[in-house]
């Protein structure tokens, strides 16, 4: 069995250009949610260090390292990311890690996703807040939240101040 704590005690900050990408990563994603990914780093912080091999080849991270050499991120970190190095036997279990780790993250489903929307709305975030944070267009935000239009469109206008006299009706 594989030593699990390993990888970790093996967490360092390195310059960025060090890395390269392996030539095998079936995973793709779109601009959309390579701007998610670099807004979610620049809200939560790096909490997810790039998986390497001893040659720093990336086995797990790909995208992380992409929007890391990008601004704002690049200056923010210093051309600097965080990896865990993983010295496996051959590159079948490279191979293995890369597709396991993406795999495992799994996907959304709908009806909690709804409750994450309402649940935020309810808490008196705007549309604008849940749309940036959650890398969703307003027409998104209004399809998850079950509200009527013209209670969306409410929404959409709150804190504007020729609209100071409009009600937000919800649906809770």
């Amino acid at each position: 069995m594989a030593d699990l704590f390993k990888p970790l005690s093996s967490l360092q900050w390195v310059d960025r250009d060090k890395l390269r990408p392996n030539d095998y990563n079936p995973n793709k994603v779109s601009k959309e949610n390579l701007k998610l990914l670099t807004q979610s780093i620049l809200t939560n912080g790096w909490t997810l260090p790039i998986v390497v091999r001893p040659d720093y080849t990336i086995i797990d991270g790909f995208h992380r390292w992409t929007v890391a050499g990008e601004e704002p991120l690049r200056s923010a970190l210093g051309g600097k990311v965080p990896v865990v190095i993983v010295d496996h036997k051959d590159q079948s279990e490279d191979i293995y890690g890369t597709v396991t780790h993406n795999r495992a993250r799994g996907t959304h489903l709908l009806e909690p996703m709804k409750a994450i929307v309402k649940r935020l709305i309810a808490d008196g975030k705007t549309v604008e807040e849940i749309g940036k944070q959650l890398g969703m267009r307003p027409e998104e935000v209004f399809r998850l939240s079950d509200f009527s239009k013209d209670d969306f469109l409410a929404m959409m206008s709150k804190g504007v101040t020729h609209h100071s006299n409009a009600e937000l009706l919800t649906k809770m």
